[in-house]
C-alpha cells in the first residue's frame, strides 16, 4: 500500500513538473528581432573582412 502511494506521488509530481515548464515555456520569446549593431568593446558587429570591403 505505500509503495503505491510512493508511486502515486512520484507520478503527480512529474505530471506536475511538465505541466508548470510547459506552461512558463510559452509566450515568452519576443516578437521583434534586432536588426541594429551590436558590439561587444572593440569587436564589431560585422566580420572584419566585410568592413574591409
Amino acid at each position: 500500500m505505500e509503495l503505491l502511494g510512493l508511486l502515486l506521488f512520484v507520478l503527480w509530481v512529474l505530471i506536475t513538473t511538465v505541466c508548470t515548464v510547459l506552461a512558463d515555456g510559452r509566450g515568452h520569446t519576443p516578437n521583434v528581432r534586432s536588426t541594429a549593431p551590436w558590439s561587444a568593446g572593440d569587436l564589431p558587429s560585422e566580420p572584419y573582412r566585410a568592413l574591409l570591403m
